[in-house]
């Protein structure tokens, strides 16, 4: 790739708008206004948002495009599949996106959480086709995709759409050597075919920045002079050909801990990178509820409750000792399904369980956690 990629100059700090500050059942649009200014006075000027966030491209308009010159920021959003039946339908989302946003373009537009199956909807629907004609008419400056999937799939997808300028990758340290994220494959395979790199999930959501966990207590006694949310923000922040990494900061603590962290960028020392080793090693060892996803318990379950969807949540709780990251998991584990506490322990589910996990116990100790 040449030195002169897109997004080089781009600062390296993504904001992303999708997991804002609240005060009360709306957004604190006072203190993110603070963020949005803080961020910009640093010299950081990409925001990421998606027609599918709830309130995300409106809190944008109001705090970013009302209160500074369009010219002065990049605005990405993003049209997903989830939301498109036929055709036409693509133009009135991305129309909604530009009313939402109060803007007449955008600098950057995914095709938003691409996987084998989802391209294959893009492909029969005519997305690839869409996204470069609003790039022809001025509508949109750059179009490129997020992608959720194995590095075989993504290989596929560019060899077939070389012209898609960027990709959006989730990477982070404790999933870059994962065969089920594949961060690191998914990362060599669009740099083997020259495209720059957006990053999501850098903190996996916010679990990989909690200090007071296993995790925390362990990278602290390896430098207590810095966050345990520093080491993920290096680790993604040094990759080659970033354009940006993005940040779902709902704090200015968090905000402020990633501009002092990405405005003195070091990349990580082999010393380092042993550590982070170690962590990962150290994670993976914590004992989790041994749910193998059989599925005889939601067969029982007379409140029909996604049984197993739900422990998958509470494991990353038993690990991270944090319920960062599990907002949309548990709304969609709950859609349409009974909660956690819909469990009027019959203890049917329990009774058909090869693993003998004691379901209606833990179903009691999730509602504090997540209702």
């Amino acid at each position: 790739m040449t030195d002169n990629y897109l997004g080089k100059e781009i600062g390296k700090l993504g904001f992303g708008f999708m997991r804002l500050p609240r005060k009360g059942n709306d957004f604190d649009y006072e203190l993110i206004n603070r963020m949005a200014d803080r961020y910009l006075e640093a010299g950081f000027t990409y925001f990421d948002t998606a027609y599918v966030y709830t309130g995300s491209e409106e809190a944008m308009r109001k705090t970013l495009v009302e209160r500074y010159p369009r010219e002065k920021y990049q605005i990405a959003s993003k049209l997903n599949m989830l939301n498109v039946q036929k055709p036409e339908d693509m133009q009135e989302v991305f129309e909604t996106s530009l009313k939402r946003l109060g803007t007449d373009y955008l600098d950057f537009y995914l095709l938003h959480g691409l996987n084998a199956m989802s391209n294959k909807k893009c492909e029969e629907i005519g997305a690839w086709d869409f996204v470069k004609k609003l790039k022809a008419e001025g509508k949109i400056k750059h179009y490129g995709f997020s992608y959720h999937d194995n590095a075989e799939n993504l290989d596929e997808i560019l060899t077939n759409h070389p012209d898609a300028e960027f990709v959006q990758l989730q990477i982070n340290y404790l999933d870059w050597d994962s065969e089920d994220v594949q961060s690191r494959k998914v990362y060599e395979t669009a740099r083997r075919h020259n495209k720059p790199v957006l990053i999501m999930e850098p903190l996996k959501g916010g679990l990989l920045a909690n200090e007071n966990s296993t995790l925390g207590e362990f990278l602290k006694k390896a430098n207590p002079n810095v966050s345990v949310a520093s080491w993920a923000v290096r680790f993604a922040a040094s990759l080659d050909g970033l354009i940006a990494m993005l940040s779902g900061m709902n704090s200015m603590e968090q905000l402020e801990d990633n501009i002092k962290t990405v405005q003195n960028l070091k990349p990580l020392a082999e010393s380092e990178m042993k550590v982070l080793q170690e962590a990962v090693e150290l994670l993976n060892s914590i004992p989790r509820i041994p749910c193998t996803d059989c599925k005889y318990c939601v067969e029982q379950c007379p409140e029909n409750i996604n049984i197993p969807a739900l422990i998958r949540i509470y494991n990353n709780y038993l690990v991270y000792n944090s319920t960062a990251n599990s907002e949309m998991p548990f709304r969609m584990a709950t859609m349409n399904r009974g909660r956690p506490s819909s469990c009027i322990t019959c203890r049917a589910c329990e009774e058909q369980c090869p693993q003998h996990i004691e379901i209606s116990e833990l179903m009691s100790k999730m509602v504090p956690l997540y209702e």
